[in-house]
């Protein structure tokens, strides 16, 4: 693909953004096909939500670059952003004020991929074929072509449903009309429908705890506010977070604030629930589940439901696609990111070799590219579009020199080693002078163990 002149980039949101502008430093054409009305189409729906992350990660080096040749002034460094801020100063400046501005097209909804003359099944010249993209845009089906494609559209509008088996529950399709997911605007815009009712949050990851708080916020203000922590885990305190040891202070705050709140009562805990069955009566919503052993109900007035995204698959069918079987996300990637091994809350760098599908030319970057795994940083995605773009210019040094430096979230999700304190990950820090990631890869390299030394490296750098 070294010849590729252009490149379509699927989703105007950060990352789709930053890809289009890697893609034209190179010197190739981008073509960024956002299915929203705007660009940043997803991060409208959070505006309301403050990062946790400062600005000093949430610009691209590429994109910088072309705002610069406008005179935009960058935000302070060390600041934390809203969602409303990183449109208002960063996106929006961006797609209408520097070069990309033409190659981006809204309400352009992405249907179908696949190669020219080529079904799934066909595969002599298949790689020589360019993309042929199906695409909506309310005037009938439309098609572009392109030699590459970067799917950068996200997980936002595919969250993960509320039954604990990955199903929705029974009902939960009925009562659509008293569950919100993802991040709703409690504080804000959706005060008057959580003001003075009972509401159930489901989930135990930042969306959930930064939506939990605001409630508790809300039910300051607002007599007759009842929240309500559904919990499918047994310990409440990881969610927590790493309080101190989170190298991303307001991450750590978060975190810390919201575990006072637990511990002083704010916040009812129904632990160890997972919801089965939902349904509506006189007393209201009736959220049926509980643990393994036995069967309970918890009634409210709104469920908000924060278990996750998932990717939507549907248009990249008729393309070459390997995904792992249990994340649904490149299998190279997979055993960087899996929440059920990796402990130290960053992750190791990667790029184009690992974001590699079968079909050649084809990657998913950004939050996409994380499948149904959490944690994901923009900053991530923003190296992710810099590798692919050198892959498909051609430029396979600089595809492969992938540096990354992420902030560690201080949460290890493993018991620490033998002689470790508590707060220990992978053995704590590796001794003064040694090449090490670890004191677990620092003891394995010294035991001449290099499986073991290999498996803490990813330990580590995850």
């Amino acid at each position: 693909m070294g010849d590729a002149k252009t490149v379509a980039v699927i989703g105007a949101g950060p990352v789709g953004l930053a890809a289009a502008a890697h893609v034209l430093e190179r010197g190739m054409t981008p073509i960024v096909l956002e299915a929203g009305a705007d660009i940043g189409h997803a991060v409208r729906q959070w505006r309301h939500v403050q990062l946790f992350s400062p600005w000093e990660y949430n610009v691209d080096g590429a994109a910088q670059r072309l705002l610069a040749a406008t005179g935009w002034n960058s935000p302070a460094p060390d600041q934390y952003p809203t969602g409303s801020e990183l449109l208002e100063f960063y996106l929006e400046p961006l797609a209408n004020r520097t070069e990309l501005k033409p190659y981006i097209h809204t309400s352009s909804r992405v249907t179908d991929i696949s190669r020219v003359g080529f079904d799934k099944l066909k595969s002599k010249g298949r790689e020589a074929a360019p993309f042929e993209i199906r695409y909506q845009n309310g005037q009938g089906p439309k098609t572009v072509r392109a030699d590459a494609v970067i799917d950068a559209s996200g997980t936002w509008h595919a969250p993960n449903p509320a039954g604990a088996n990955g199903l929705s529950a029974i009902g939960e399709r009925e009562n659509q009309s008293r569950i919100a997911y993802g991040m709703p605007d409690v504080w804000g815009a959706d005060r008057q429908r959580y003001a003075g009712k009972r509401v159930a949050v489901l989930g135990a990851g930042h969306s959930a705890i930064g939506t939990l708080t605001e409630l508790a916020r809300l039910k300051a203000h607002s007599p007759g506010t009842e929240v309500i922590w559904l919990l499918r885990g047994d310990n409440p305190a990881k969610a927590f977070g790493g309080g101190a040891n989170d190298k991303l202070a307001a991450r750590g705050e978060l975190g810390s604030a919201f575990g006072a709140l637990v511990a002083a009562g704010e916040i009812r805990v129904e632990k160890d629930f997972r919801v089965t069955h939902l349904s509506a009566d006189k007393d209201g919503l009736r959220i049926g589940g509980g643990s393994a052993c036995c069967g309970r109900n918890v009634i409210a007035d709104e469920l908000i439901v924060a278990t996750g995204f998932r990717s939507d698959l549907s248009f990249v069918r008729e393309l070459r696609i390997q995904l792992d079987a249990a994340i649904e996300c490149p299998v190279a990637l997979a055993p960087l990111i899996d929440p059920n091994e990796h402990s130290c809350g960053t992750v190791r760098p990667h790029g184009a070799r690992e974001l590699a599908q079968d079909e050649p030319g084809f990657y998913f970057a950004g939050m996409k590219s994380y499948g149904r795994a959490p944690t994901f940083l923009m900053l991530t995605g923003y190296e992710q579009v810099r590798s692919i773009a050198a892959q498909i210019a051609g430029d396979h040094d600089a595809a492969n020199r992938v540096q990354l430096v992420l902030p560690e979230t201080g949460v290890c999700s493993r018991a620490p080693a033998a002689g470790a304190s508590e707060g220990s990950c992978c053995g704590g820090t590796a001794p003064a002078g040694v090449d090490a990631c670890c004191g677990d890869d620092a003891a394995a390299k010294q035991n001449g163990n290099p499986a073991v030394a290999a498996a803490s490296i990813d330990r580590c750098w995850e």
